[in-house]
């Protein structure tokens, strides 16, 4: 005889219930599982460095891949989710300009298998790995096909030089500015002073003689110029929805083609294009290309709408200068949670290149060039704080070359968004920053070094 609860129903029947309790939750977690991988999204990076695909979902996708070669291709199968028209959507987004994707398809493989063939146009490194939720976005599955053959920074710096050019130590041709983003602050908000400054010439406070090495001969002054944020990371968004990473690399191009544009003087682009690059590739790329100066721009928010200004921040090894120092550098450095890394991709080299902290000198420069640009911007904009701020960036704990990290303005802040979405106050605004930047190589030439850069 079956034994009794107190509800009166037997051990037996209760078993029953229970197994089939089991099997019926059992069936609805796996229809629930399917439902809640579906694709939400699919986003398509292309970049000279590497290309980056995206597929954003409710839960963490189960996936296998593999490389097919002659022809080239990479295989991808999607399980556990039909294919939608997010999927589906994939295919338009490659164009002929994508340096590494010939094409995609997609297609139902087999019943809960989507499978994603991904034509390439020449042999790829493939790095495909997942990303918990951050921020706004879900799930992500991540595909980043690298060439084989690394791009590069020093070689396509000098690729931008005549062979004359680099053997005199002459500067690059001027780059073509960014015509985006749109809005234009009408010409009766802006104060007649501005306007003034805007006519003013690009000039140092005394004559500056250009740098020389041992053998008297005149030397190129390369910029490192790391626009904040791009591709997976946008960065802060302005009440108006502007992004944060289009407004560094519009000011950072105007930038590069003014530093271009001076004698002895030259500039590369952390990145040239809305895609994300990790913070320690920043510092490997300006350490690559032997730089004597890193200049990362950005555009500050806060949760206040009210807050405004223009900031300067250098590298602290003693903590931050003051609560919102520490703030700020805290959101800066999650870029990579929110850009998405590779954790399984190690450089122990770079790792005590970021862990090291004997930067005295390093730091005591960039407090020097800071302090010039600050001056500068404060004849455009209103500066939050009248001081270099110092707080633990780690995109500027490169150990031997002084950086500084510039918050142009708030993007928060509705009326400086709008200025920071206005061309001639990017133009301004990469003015004040050259201002700064000659101010301080008069007083502080670079130190004597080879031309083209050491390539360890």
């Amino acid at each position: 005889m079956s034994s009794r609860f107190p509800d009166g129903k037997s051990l037996t029947r209760r078993r029953f219930l229970g197994s089939a309790g089991a099997s019926l939750l059992l069936l609805v977690s796996r229809s629930g599982q399917a439902a809640a991988s579906t694709v939400l999204a699919v986003r398509v990076w292309p970049a000279k460095d590497y290309t980056r695909i995206t597929i954003e979902s409710r839960e963490s996708l189960v996936f296998t891949h593999q490389t097919v070669h002659n022809p080239e291709r990479l295989v991808v199968d999607l399980e556990g989710i039909e294919l939608n028209e997010v999927l589906q959507s994939l295919p338009a987004k490659i164009t002929g300009q994508d340096p590494y994707i010939q094409l995609i398809r997609a297609g139902r493989n087999r019943p809960g298998v989507v499978r994603l063939v991904i034509d390439l146009k020449s042999e790829v490194v493939p790095q495909v790995f997942t990303l918990k939720p951050v921020g706004e976005y879900g799930h992500r599955l991540v595909l980043d096909l690298y060439p084989t053959e690394p791009v590069d920074p020093l070689l396509a710096l000098l690729e931008k030089l005549s062979p004359e050019e680099a053997a005199a130590g002459g500067a690059t041709p001027p780059a073509k500015t960014d015509s985006k983003p749109g809005r234009k602050v009408a010409e009766a908000e802006r104060k007649p002073a501005e306007a003034a400054r805007r006519e003013a010439p690009v000039e140092p406070p005394a004559a500056q003689a250009p740098p020389k090495d041992d053998q008297g001969v005149t030397r190129l002054i390369t910029i490192a110029i790391d626009p904040g944020h791009g591709g997976e990371d946008p960065g802060a968004v302005g009440a108006a929805g502007s992004f944060e990473k289009h407004v560094t690399l519009s000011v950072g191009r105007r930038l590069k083609a003014r530093i271009d544009a001076e004698p002895n003087m030259r500039a590369m682009l952390t990145r040239d294009a809305d895609y994300f690059v990790p913070l320690q590739q920043r510092v490997s790329k300006a350490r690559r290309v032997q730089a004597d100066l890193f200049v990362s721009i950005h555009a500050d928010a806060f949760i206040s709408p009210t807050a405004r200004g223009s900031s300067v921040f250098v590298l602290s090894d003693k903590g931050a200068s003051s609560t919102a120092a520490r703030w700020l550098a805290q959101k800066e450095n999650s870029a990579d949670l929110i850009g998405g890394i590779n954790l399984g991709i190690k450089d122990d080299h770079l790792a005590r290149t970021l862990l090291d902290l004997s930067q005295t000198a390093a730091i005591n420069d960039s407090l020097k060039v800071g302090k010039a640009v600050l001056g500068e911007l404060g004849g455009i904009n209103r500066l939050h704080k009248g001081e270099v701020e110092q707080a633990s960036f780690a995109v500027l704990k490169a150990p031997d070359i002084p950086s500084i990290l510039i918050e142009t303005a708030f993007i928060s802040n509705p009326e400086e968004e709008a200025r920071l979405n206005d061309e001639a106050y990017q133009d301004r605004m990469a003015d004040a920053i050259l201002r700064g930047l000659k101010r301080y190589f008069a007083k502080n030439p670079p130190l004597s070094k080879s031309k083209l850069a050491r390539l360890d």
